[in-house]
């Protein structure tokens, strides 16, 4: 009898784990989640998990005077986007063009078509000379830049100027080894990448646990870029040497891209557009700090490191497919690329609201019961309307990648348009009315481009599809 209790509770836990299977795929195929969506959503767990713990350790172990130092750090680093020029975005396109005659064996070792295997190592060899420079100027440059900027603020009597040039020098690092994680994805190693910039993630937020608890002030972010370039070498080092070799060491024989006629036509586009969004997105804390002193830059800081959280959920779903993209259009599969993008637009809204609602409740907590670490975040009025921008700003994210999946760049004017918009109402409402203006400001403009983006796009998928015979068949992805 007992073991006929047994057998019906074995076949009883096995139909079970078989109905939970089935669920779990059904649900995969619905928010088509694969690999790489999994790392990138375990990723953004991390971060909504860590970031708590890491503001509360800024708010309990930093000076409010620090805390500005801090984040305005951060967003002067964005910086960088003027050397990098949206040249990691191209790199993704580019290579996922190539990548769709190309495969890796069981070695590592890139195999496939012979001129598009010429035409991605130049790819590769052309960016790499691209970053050598780029890094050197960031290091060199903006370390003097923000060195002045800083000496001419008031005097906090805080500790900056070390701490400031180190995390500039690991910056410019950290951006001469963009292009090879650019590449990675363009060539379909997505799930490879995002698992770890997973382990980075939870290895970089322990290390700068560590050290703000030990009371490293400045030097915590220093500390922590460190550990995540080691991890970086580490990665490509074990599991990618023979991909790098190929790319980089090995010289192109036959055709070759040209910089000057097939990627300048959509970089200069791309970086008008990404220079555009370091004016949306970057000046809040700076023009704070410079009117308003290094308390209400802390402020905004912490609360922008929120917002920006809230941001990326709507990432981890529509980045990973990025490459999938330019494979699709390479090969004019374009009912299944308008599927796959009408798919993805219906997922990205729903954790994107849910997100915005969640972080916006916890900042109204924060307030209604007086807690302590409400002093270190913006109200939840300028909280709630850039968070409402910026869920805005989600619902065109998808429709930017399908763009640029293209090799084209149609927002640029569109892009320009709205980060000086940006930049003006920053400047001026964000001097005479603080936060509050400048959010206003902020999600009045994402309101009024919004209808200009869909229309671009509806009009560039018409123009770009038409009279294309597509293929009708609807692969597994």
């Amino acid at each position: 009898m007992i073991q006929a209790i047994w057998t019906q509770v074995s076949e009883g836990r096995k139909s079970c784990i078989s109905a939970i299977k089935t669920w779990l795929h059904y649900l995969s195929q619905i928010f088509l989640i694969d690999r790489a969506v999994v790392f990138g959503i375990l990723t953004r767990i991390w971060s909504l998990c860590s970031g708590p713990v890491t503001i509360i350790l800024i708010a309990s172990c930093f000076r409010p005077e620090v805390q500005g130092y801090y984040y305005t750090f951060a967003s002067l680093l964005a910086l960088q986007v003027f050397v990098e020029l949206g040249l990691s975005q191209v790199i993704i396109q580019f290579a996922s063009h190539e990548w769709s005659r190309l495969n890796l064996n069981e070695k590592g070792q890139i195999v496939g078509s012979a001129e598009a295997l010429s035409r991605l190592v130049s790819l590769g060899q052309v960016t790499l000379r691209w970053y050598t420079v780029a890094g050197a100027i960031v290091s060199i440059g903006l370390g003097l830049g923000g060195y002045v900027f800083f000496l001419r603020s008031p005097d906090t009597n805080v500790s900056w100027a070390g701490p400031w040039i180190l995390l500039c020098a690991l910056t410019g690092i950290r951006l001469f080894l963009l292009p090879v994680f650019s590449l990675l994805e363009g060539c379909n190693q997505v799930a490879a990448v995002y698992g770890f910039r997973l382990v980075e993630a939870v290895l970089r937020s322990v290390i700068i646990w560590i050290s703000i608890s030990i009371g490293t002030n400045l030097w915590a972010a220093s500390i922590s870029g460190a550990a995540g370039l080691l991890c970086a070498g580490v990665f490509l080092q074990r599991r990618y040497w023979q991909f790098l070799k190929t790319l980089f060491l090995c010289y192109s024989t036959g055709p070759r891209i040209n910089w000057r006629t097939e990627i300048l036509p959509v970089q200069w586009r791309i970086a008008l557009s990404w220079l555009s969004g370091y004016l949306a997105f970057n000046l809040f804390t700076p023009i704070l700090f410079h009117y308003h002193g290094a308390v209400i830059a802390g402020r905004m800081g912490m609360t922008w490191n929120l917002v920006t959280v809230q941001l990326s959920i709507a990432s981890i779903f529509v980045l990973p497919k990025a490459p999938y993209f330019g494979m699709l259009i390479a090969q004019r599969r374009y009912v299944e690329l308008d599927t796959l993008f009408w798919h993805l637009t219906k997922i990205v809204m729903v954790p994107s609201c849910l997100g915005a609602f969640a972080i916006w409740v916890f900042v109204y907590i924060l307030y209604a019961h007086n807690l302590p670490l409400a002093g270190r975040v913006l109200s939840p009025l300028p909280t709630g309307l850039f968070l409402l921008a910026t869920v805005i700003i989600s619902l065109s994210f998808p429709m930017s990648t399908y763009l640029r999946a293209h090799k084209k760049e149609p927002l640029v004017f569109l892009s320009v348009v709205m980060g000086i918009s940006v930049a003006l109402s920053t400047f001026i409402l964000g001097r005479f009315y603080s936060a509050t203006g400048m959010a206003i400001g902020y999600l009045s403009i994402n309101v009024l481009t919004l209808p200009f983006v869909m229309l671009i796009w509806r009009r560039c998928r018409d123009a770009w599809h038409y009279g294309h015979n597509e293929k009708k068949n609807i692969s597994d992805f």
